[in-house]
């Protein structure tokens, strides 16, 4: 199955099955690829689990 790395407006990332419909809020990422890949990508993008609002500015 192929996956689609999605992001929302707080800068958290999250897998989606491709061709479903994205939740509103979330936004591709641009990654495309299978489960373990986009877990992969998500681990190199994601280095401040902390939401955007709550990092200093």
């Amino acid at each position: 199955m192929t996956h689609l790395v999605v992001r929302n407006d707080e800068e958290q990332y999250s897998l989606w099955p491709a061709g479903r419909e994205i939740p509103d809020g979330w936004h591709p990422d641009g990654f495309e690829g299978t489960r373990e890949e986009c877990l992969t990508h998500i681990e190199e993008v994601w280095t401040d689990m902390r939401p955007k609002s709550a990092r200093p500015a």
